[in-house]
């Protein structure tokens, strides 16, 4: 499939709801001719500077596994889909909405836990839903 510049941008968090959002996506992009970018976000938690049990690269890599393993598992060995896939570093909402420029859609999933399920957007979810630069499309619970 060539590049036409379109691109729908998924965030990826290992999640159930982040596997369907890349696989609604895919199956999106196999529609309209668009290139898929998962996009997984890492941030350093400020308690390894207290208590250092882990590094950056700890997180790095630890996102890095959950972004691959996530495509992995959506890909069938016959896609056609290109899946370009990118770590951004920082807080997931402004990092996956800022990953989004340029895009025609970003598809995220909802965590929404909250005293009634399906009620809230998570928080990633709803940072996306009021900043990114394009249409967000949001991945919600089975049961809402």
């Amino acid at each position: 499939m060539a590049d036409n510049g379109r691109r729908i941008v998924v965030g990826i968090d290992g999640s159930p709801r982040s596997r369907e959002a890349l696989r609604w996506a895919v199956d999106q992009a196999r529609r309209t001719g668009a290139q898929v970018r998962a996009v997984a976000a890492w941030d350093v938690s400020p308690f390894v500077y207290l208590a250092p049990t882990a590094t950056e690269e700890t997180y790095e890599q630890a996102a890095e596994t959950v972004l691959n393993e996530v495509v992995e598992s959506v890909l069938d060995e016959e896609d056609d889909v290109p899946i370009e896939r990118v770590m951004v570093q920082g807080r997931p909402g402004p990092a996956v909405a800022k990953a989004a420029r340029g895009a025609e859609l970003l598809v995220i999933g909802s965590h929404g836990h909250g005293e009634v399920p399906g009620m809230h957007l998570g928080s990633t979810a709803g940072y996306c839903v009021h900043h990114a630069p394009c249409p967000v499309l949001v991945i919600r619970h089975d049961d809402a």
